[in-house]
Order: C-alpha cells, then sequence, then structure tokens
C-alpha cells in the first residue's frame, strides 16, 4: 500500500519535520514490512511557462516541429526559445518547462542544445516525461489539470511533484490498511498523535434515499450460508461533465500510490476507495436497463469485462446484473456495457459490501486481480458504503459539475452485529510472556477500536470495530496487545525440548541415507514438485503404459502444470543448469516426495473447510482421500568422469556401476541389501537397466539414461540414473542395527566360477548362491562375467567372490566349501548352472 505523505497528514498529525523513513520506522513499529519510498525525482529549475508564440517548421524527415517562444519569468531568464515535437498546445497556453540544469525521471538531465537548426534553451514537458502518467498524447497543458499560476513558479511545488509515498507491505489480515484511513490510524497508534477518521459521517448528515432505485440481492447459492452482499448503497449524481480535468493533487496522489489517471469520474472512485478503503463502481446511469439485481451466474453465462475480455462465468459467481443480463463480476471488476465515458452525463454511484471468500474464489477462477478484489478478499468495514457513496458524489459535484439527486436511490443494508470476545484475566500476559497490567491491555484494545467492558475478576468482554474482521477471538486479542505496547519487550529465549523426544525413526532414516551419501560425493538438489505431462509419461510410468498424473488448477507456472510423478525430469534440468555453466562431472541427489494418483480415481474433490474454523477429523479424513498417494522417494544422477585426467591417468567416465555404488551406499545407510535384476524403462537404455529389489520387494529402479533422452536434455556423454521409493526401504529396514559389530575371528574366502545361460541375470545366479550358502556367508560379490573361448557359445561364466565367516569360532576350509557348494547346488537347481573347469 502506498501511502502519499501529503495525503496522510490531512488525518493524523505528522510533524512537518519528519521525513518518508521516519513514517516508515513508525509503521514498521506496529508490525508492517517497510517496502520502498516513491517520489517523482525531479530537480528543478522545472517552473510554470506561457507560450508567447510558435512558427511551425517541416523538416527534411517528414517530421514538423515548433519553434517557441516561451516566457519563463524574469527570474529565469525571461522568454526563452525552445524547439518543441508536440502539436497539441497553442500560444497563450501556460505549460511546464524544464530549464537546463534540471532533471527529470530516468533520470534525463536537461541542457541547452542544438537541435533542428536552432539552440532549445529547455523543455516543455509531457504528464510522461514528469512522471504523472503513461499519456503520450502531448504537452502538458496546465488548463487540463485546472490549474493557473503567474510564469516563472516552481511547478514542482504547485503539481504536489515534490510529495512522496511511503510504501508497506499489508498482511492479508489486516485489509484495513489497504486505505489511507487505516494506515493513518496505525501511524497514530504508533507515536500517539491525533487521528481524524474520514469514516465517521452521522447517518443524518448523508440523507441516504432508500427508494426510487431498485436494489435487489437474490442469492440462491451463498458460500458458507452467508449472502453474497450484505450492504449496497447507490448514489445517483446527475449532469456530470466527464471532460473536466482531474485536480493536479488528486492525480498527484493517485499517481504516487500506484493508480494512473483516467478521467475525472473513474479518478475520483480510485481516490475514496484508497481513502476509505472501500471499492466503489460508477456506472453510466443512461446505458442501464432497470433497476439492479445481485445474484450468482447460470451455467454458460458470459461477461465482457472493462479488460475487453468475454468471460465464461461459473454459478458460483456473483455478479451485478441489470434487464439486459450482467454488467459486472461483483467486487471484481465491472462490464464494458456500462462503462463511464467522455459521452457519460449521469452517474450511478456503487458502494457495497461483498462476501470475501466469494469474491476471492472469483478474482481466482478468473485470473483477474484488481485493487477492489484485493481489498474485499480481505474484509471492508461494513459501516462505511454509505459513507463512501456519499463522498464520491460529492467529490463528483465538485469537480465533474454534477448534482447530487436527493430524492432517488436505493439500498440494501443489513444491520451490523457486533462481535462479542471473551477476554480471560492473566491470558495475554501468559501467552506473551510478558507482565501487562491491566491497563496497558485495556488501553491498547481501546486505542485499536475496541470496547472493553470489565467483567470482575474474569477479565473483559472485547467488542472489535467493524474495521477489524481479523479481531475473531482471544489469541488475536493478545496478539494486537503485543503489538501495540511493542515487540521489543516480549523477551527472547529459546525453548527446551522436552526429553526422550527427537527426530522420529522415519526422520533419523533419511537422515542417515542423505548423510551417507553427501560422504560419499554425492551433492543434494531440491527441485521444484512441477513438470510436464510428457515428462511424467517418459519418467514416471513403465514402458507397457501410461499412468494419469495430477493437474493443478492454477499451477505457478503454466508450462508445468502437473505435479511429477518422478524426481528425474527435476535432476535433469539441474543436470543441465550446472553444464551449461561449466560443471560437467556431477554426482548429484534428491529426496522429495512424488504424487502418484490410482488410475480411475477422482482426487481434489473434497469440499474445502471454512477459514478460521478447526476441521474437525471427518473433515481431514475427507480431504486425505481426495488427495493422490505421495511416497517419499530417493533419486541419483551421475554424469562426466568419475576420475579426472590428470598427470598420467586417464579420466574414467561415470558408467552404470558407479549409480550401483551409490544405492548400495543408501541401502547400506537405510539397513537392506538390494539386488539388481534387469528390465527396461522408456526412459532408459535397453540392455542396461535394472530392477532393485530387496528380497522379492521391488525399490525402484537403476540404468543409463537412452541417448534421445540424454540429447533432448541438453547434454552430453552418459548418463547414469537410479530412482528408490525411500521409505519403502526404511519400512523394510524396519528397527534394524544398520552399523554391525566387528568380528574378531579370521574370514574363509572361496571363488565360484558357474557356467549359466547366456540370457540369465547375473542377480538372479547371485541370489540363488545366497540363498544356498546359509548363515556362514558374510558377503558376496560378481567379480567377472566371461564370454568368449572356453566357454559353450549361448552360455557366460560368472565368478563370484565369496567371504564366509562365523561368529563364535575359526571357519575351516572344508566349513567354507560345502557352504559355497550348497550355493551352487541351488544355483544348479534353478538355472543348470555348472561349475567351471
Amino acid at each position: 500500500m502506498r501511502v502519499p505523505l501529503s495525503w496522510l497528514r490531512e488525518y493524523v498529525d505528522v510533524p512537518a519535520e519528519a521525513t518518508a523513513e521516519d513514517v516508515l520506522a513508525a509503521l514498521v513499529s506496529v508490525g508492517f514490512e517497510e517496502e520502498d519510498v516513491h517520489g517523482f525525482d525531479l530537480e528543478g529549475p522545472i517552473v510554470v511557462g506561457e507560450v508567447a508564440s510558435f512558427v511551425e517548421e517541416p523538416q527534411s524527415n517528414g517530421k514538423t516541429i515548433r519553434w517557441c517562444q516561451v516566457d519563463v519569468g524574469e527570474a529565469h531568464g525571461g522568454v526563452r526559445g525552445i524547439v518543441c515535437g508536440a502539436r497539441n498546445f497553442f500560444a497563450g497556453d501556460k505549460v511546464v518547462v524544464t530549464l537546463p540544469g534540471s532533471v527529470l525521471p530516468g533520470p534525463f538531465p536537461i541542457a541547452a542544445r542544438k537541435t533542428y537548426g536552432h539552440v532549445s534553451d529547455g523543455m516543455i514537458a509531457s504528464a510522461k516525461e514528469l512522471g504523472l502518467g503513461e499519456e503520450h498524447s502531448g504537452i502538458l497543458r496546465l488548463v487540463e489539470l485546472g490549474v493557473d499560476a503567474p510564469v516563472g513558479t516552481d511547478a514542482i511545488a504547485l503539481l504536489g511533484l515534490d510529495d512522496v509515498a511511503v510504501d508497506i507491505n499489508v498482511t492479508p489480515d489486516r485489509g484495513y490498511a489497504l486505505s489511507v484511513r487505516g494506515v493513518a490510524r496505525e501511524y497514530a497508534h504508533a507515536t500517539g498523535a491525533a487521528f481524524r477518521d474520514p469514516g465517521l459521517r452521522e447517518w443524518d448528515e448523508l440523507r441516504h434515499p432508500r427508494e426510487g432505485f431498485p436494489v435487489i440481492v437474490d442469492d440462491q447459492a451463498p458460500i458458507r450460508g452467508r449472502a453474497g452482499a450484505s450492504e449496497f448503497a447507490v448514489r445517483i449524481v446527475r449532469d456530470v461533465d466527464p471532460t473536466r480535468p482531474t485536480p493536479a493533487w488528486m492525480t498527484t496522489r493517485l499517481t504516487l500510490a500506484g493508480i494512473r489517471s483516467l478521467g475525472v469520474l473513474i479518478d475520483i472512485t480510485n481516490y475514496v476507495m484508497l481513502e476509505l478503503g472501500q471499492p466503489i463502481h460508477g456506472y453510466d446511469l443512461d446505458r442501464l436497463r432497470g433497476g439492479i439485481t445481485v445474484r450468482r451466474a447460470t451455467h454458460g453465462e458470459k461477461l465482457e469485462t472493462l479488460d475487453g475480455k468475454v468471460r465464461t462465468l461459473d454459478p458460483e459467481d456473483l455478479l451485478i446484473t441489470d434487464g439486459s443480463g450482467p454488467i459486472g463480476l461483483a467486487g471484481v471488476m465491472g462490464g464494458g456495457t456500462t462503462e463511464m465515458g467522455d459521452q457519460t452525463r449521469n452517474v450511478l454511484i456503487e458502494a457495497a459490501t461483498f462476501d470475501p471468500t466469494s469474491i476471492a474464489r472469483t478474482a481466482r477462477r478468473h485470473k483477474l486481480p484488481s485493487e477492489a478484489s484485493r481489498r474485499f478478499e480481505r474484509g471492508v468495514d461494513p459501516l462505511v458504503p454509505f459513507v463512501a457513496a456519499r463522498r464520491v458524489a460529492d467529490l463528483m459535484v465538485e469537480y465533474a459539475g454534477g448534482t447530487l439527486d436527493e430524492t432517488v436511490g436505493g439500498a440494501l443494508f443489513t444491520e451490523y452485529r457486533e462481535r462479542t470476545i471473551a477476554l480471560p484475566a492473566g491470558f495475554v500476559s501468559g501467552l506473551i510472556g510478558v507482565d501487562y497490567t491491566d491497563g496497558e491491555i485495556t488501553g491498547s484494545l481501546e486505542t485499536i477500536g475496541c470496547d472493553v467492558v470489565a467483567e470482575g475478576d474474569a477479565g473483559w468482554r472485547v467488542i472489535p470495530p467493524s474495521w477489524r474482521p481479523d479481531l475473531t477471538d482471544k489469541w488475536t486479542l493478545a496478539e494486537e496487545v503485543a503489538r501495540i505496547t511493542g515487540y521489543d519487550r516480549i523477551p527472547s529465549v529459546l525453548p527446551l525440548p522436552p526429553s526422550g523426544r527427537g527426530l522420529t525413526a522415519a526422520q533419523r532414516g533419511r537422515r542417515r541415507v542423505a548423510n551417507a551419501l553427501a560422504a560419499a560425493g554425492l551433492v543434494e538438489t531440491p527441485s521444484f514438485p512441477f513438470t510436464t505431462e510428457e515428462q511424467n509419461a517418459l519418467h514416471g510410468s513403465p514402458s507397457d503404459g501410461h499412468l494419469p498424473s495430477v493437474k493443478l488448477a492454477n499451477p505457478l507456472d503454466g508450462l508445468t502444470p502437473f505435479l511429477r510423478r518422478s524426481l528425474l525430469p527435476g535432476l535433469l534440468q539441474v543436470a543441465h543448469r550446472n553444464v551449461s555453466r561449466g560443471f560437467t562431472d556431477l554426482a548429484l541427489f534428491e529426496t522429495g516426495t512424488v504424487f502418484l494418483p490410482e488410475p480411475g480415481v477422482e482426487y481434489g474433490t473434497a469440499s474445502v473447510p471454512p477459514l478460521a474454523v478447526r476441521p474437525d477429523a471427518g473433515t481431514l479424513s475427507e480431504l486425505d482421500e481426495s488427495i493422490p498417494p505421495q511416497p517419499r522417494v530417493l533419486a541419483l544422477l551421475l554424469t562426466g568422469n568419475r576420475v579426472a585426467k590428470q598427470p598420467g591417468v586417464a579420466p574414467e567416465p561415470v558408467d552404470l556401476a558407479d549409480a550401483l555404488d551409490a544405492v548400495r551406499v543408501a541401502a547400506a545407510a537405510a539397513g537392506i541389501t538390494v539386488d539388481a535384476r534387469q528390465t527396461t524403462r522408456a526412459a532408459l537404455h535397453p540392455g542396461r537397466t535394472a530392477a532393485l529389489f530387496a528380497g522379492e520387494t521391488e525399490l525402484g529402479y537403476v540404468g543409463e539414461v537412452h541417448p534421445d533422452v540424454v540429447a533432448d536434455a541438453e547434454l552430453s556423454g552418459r548418463v547414469v540414473v537410479a530412482e528408490l521409493f525411500l521409505d519403502r526401504m526404511l519400512s523394510l529396514a524396519g528397527d534394524r542395527v544398520v552399523a554391525a559389530s566387528l568380528s574378531g575371528l579370521p574370514a574363509a574366502t572361496q571363488d565360484v566360477s558357474l557356467v549359466v545361460p547366456a540370457e540369465v541375470p547375473a542377480g538372479d545366479v547371485r541370489a540363488a548362491l545366497v540363498a544356498g550358502a546359509g548363515e556362514l556367508l558374510e558377503s558376496l560379490r560378481l567379480v567377472d562375467d566371461y564370454r568368449g573361448p572356453g566357454v559353450e557359445a549361448g552360455t557366460k561364466s560368472l565368478t563370484f567372490a565369496l567371504r564366509f565367516r562365523a561368529p563364535d569360532r575359526t571357519l575351516t576350509a572344508a566349513e567354507a566349501t560345502e557352504a559355497k557348494l550348497a550355493g551352487v547346488a541351488v544355483a544348479s537347481e534353478r538355472f543348470g548352472a555348472t561349475l567351471r573347469e
């Protein structure tokens, strides 16, 4: 929220010597975040000048320039010759002249310079060049702003261009501060300065006609049992002149507040919105057909909004309609058919209170955030619409030459029900940790506008003001006490963890796996969980089918609207980013959730629980069932060289064995062992891909990325990857102790070479040896896969190194041989394996 200081001073006593930084510091002390200070970045001399005469001179480039004689006053050199390319001014017009030595926003310094055969001794400025808007049509004529002043007058002060605006970040729960009224009140809280509320006007003073213009709220589909509109004030101003200039001071304030000037009628509605926090909409009364009805949209109904887009409406959208149909999205944006313009003569002013939830959903559904919806969805003061409507009417009478119709109007008024909150004695001090006195508690709450009634030793009964819908319970009241009395009083004490608690078993397991991989030289690289449907189909589905993906209704990036089924697309992007920056030898890993919807199941159908209401167990269960399974996954990616090129040492590129080694490191840290069995996957190289198993439980896969996929990822060389279900790994380990005790007894080693058919996977043979060798087998490792002379065609020789150890004695060679042969027997039974001679 940007607030010009001159505007702020109208409603609160800001010292004349206070700077923008002083004001920001005061607002920060009551809980706002400082954003920036905005000004016009002008340096003088910039003065009022009068065009005495000009001569039009056609140029060889087809352009016609004006050689002007401009009187800037005796103090500034009298009449100066200035070259100007604009043609929208006349002799006798008073304009803004930037003299040599001045600086315009950019920065753009002004100096006397020779151009088009003349020395231009300054420049006649446009509104855009002064920072007053984006209008390109020509020179700023003071008569268009309704301003007159003697030549030589300082134009910066005259137009208010010496004003600055403070910019603060307003949190969603403090929507009242999206107004000068709200910020002025907060400055008063911070400094104790006197505050003058522009929203206080007596009902009799408003003299609001309640009849003559029909207003109907026909809300057949209220959200959370609340009607879409609870107040709807209508005022009519007749015989306006929309071509009148917006006052210079109003244009300046709107510009500093970040709102561009769009004509006096629209400027007035925007000005009052910023002043009071109440969005206002103006209609061309002569273009309305009958009265106004507030209702929900029908299925398939359409509306062309002020931005020129035709929108298909949802039955939950709240509309403003007349006899012709929809004329606006309530609280979001008006329609083009009743827009105020240069032909408008009679204006109908609308100031309403709409349901925040309804407005927020409509704005998000149509991707149509607006200044109005931003305020409505945070909650506006329900007692201010009638004040705001009259304020707009008064300004239109004063600056657009209209006449307020005192006899015709329309209104919907819902009696405001005060909310009462019980605040127990001692609660605030117990929650915040500061010993507040009763006077500090009641004084703080009364300062922000609450009515506080003492109830003896029990505490207080607190009635929040109408402009604070965020004050709903004793906790929010306690927060206000802490904010007003100063956050610096809250002690900084580190909490002590209760004994016997710490990480869960699953958390310890995940941390153990991550630490082991990091210790092995891999780097953890988290990535965003969003991807494309094509990437999900490539990496997140088996080769023999396509599995569904979850598409976000409101994605952060329209190019990646799907939730990931695999971590590999993110790792490939990280690898590409690093390789493009010269880091070619990469060993990466990531742990994170993937989203695996079950085929045929529709997700996201549960109703969203209302805000500020704790959902019960049934609601939480329904929400859980409406989201897809989200298992935690571990993924690895290696590319480049395992060993870099060194003097006397050739580089060694990574291969599938390196990925398998990394998988075994992770498995050992989890407390399990894994076997690899050959398989296929769409994104991986056929023949260089394996499924990973612990026993008969599949955990994931490992393999070399297919060259075509590598090329699509804009990588080169060999890329090997693995992906495992981390939670499944840890659940298989259970409470198993990962670190085994060291034995003091010697091991017995044996080697065995088995001849098996070439199509039998080495992992299956290994599993058979393990199954037959029994408990004495400590480790088994494949050391050779031979195919060639000495081995029958169609077969291969697999050599394994076995290590045996007994926990209570030294094994004999005979015992080790017996265990080895028992394994060979199982391999022979399963695959016809024979000992190689």
